[in-house]
């Protein structure tokens, strides 16, 4: 059974691969104007918010991904893949279930970068390498990655612990990203009003926030998102999303955790 461990192993993909093409996800520049692909008929997939950072992703033929996995906010069924950043533990385990078939490291290890292009049947799966503040109070570089999972003809990018603004080339290898899950803690990932101007430089159709530990942090950033976005506040931790059902406009869906 294939196992994906360590950044070193898919390491040598960095040297092969342009940047802009680790993340497939039609790629356009900053400040071209943003033209919404038109919906249509498709499959879904389905989004569960597990809690803290981790959401598990469901594609049409049944494939499961888990981000930020940690070994305790987790599914009923065994994912296929899942996603890590080691900010802190609740963003990973190096002890995952042992059944799980690729389990992928966000942040450099041996001095190697993680470029990831990973493909589970209807699934795709790169990385964009970011920084994060260390314990010392400097900079880690490539220390967590927003990870891309593209099915059904969408796409899909999950910010992992992102403590900074993006830069050009960074939105360029991101391309078009029609949903965003995102930090909202305002404090141990980054500011609040940097994460409104990391969506705005996104410009995701929809948002899922996370990394919130209480509903008055969720509060505080509805109350500031209110003027950009329609808000939506679920009853269920699981959503149903195709290209057919995306919203018209850019819209914050929040999903109670599952736990």
């Amino acid at each position: 059974m294939k196992r994906v461990r360590a950044a070193w192993l898919v390491g040598l993909a960095m040297l092969l691969l342009p940047r802009l093409v680790l993340a497939g996800c039609a790629p356009i520049a900053l400040g071209d104007a943003r033209v919404w692909r038109a919906a249509a008929e498709s499959d879904s997939l389905t989004i569960t918010f597990l809690g803290h950072a981790s959401f598990e992703i469901r594609t049409p033929s049944g494939v499961r991904a888990i981000t930020d996995y940690n070994g305790y906010n987790v599914a009923d069924a065994v994912p296929d893949l899942v996603t890590m950043n080691h900010a802190h533990s609740t963003h990973y385990t190096l002890n995952p279930d042992r059944r799980i078939r690729y389990v992928l490291h966000g942040w450099k290890e041996h001095g190697v970068v993680p470029a990831y292009d990973v493909v589970v049947q209807d699934l795709h799966v790169t990385n964009l390498p970011t920084n994060i503040r260390d314990w010392a109070g400097g900079t880690e570089i490539d220390g967590n990655s927003i990870f891309v999972f593209e099915s059904a003809g969408l796409c899909i990018a999950h910010l992992g612990h992102l403590h900074h603004l993006l830069e050009r080339q960074d939105l360029d290898a991101l391309g078009h990203i029609d949903i965003v899950m995102a930090a909202i803690d305002g404090a141990y990932t980054i500011s609040l009003s940097d994460i409104m101007t990391v969506l705005d430089q996104i410009q995701p159709r929809v948002v899922l926030p996370m990394h919130y530990f209480n509903r008055e942090i969720l509060a505080r950033f509805l109350d500031v998102a209110r003027a950009r976005y329609v808000i939506e506040q679920r009853e269920s931790p699981s959503s149903q999303v195709s290209r057919a059902s995306l919203p018209g406009q850019p819209t914050i869906i929040a999903l109670p955790s599952r736990y």
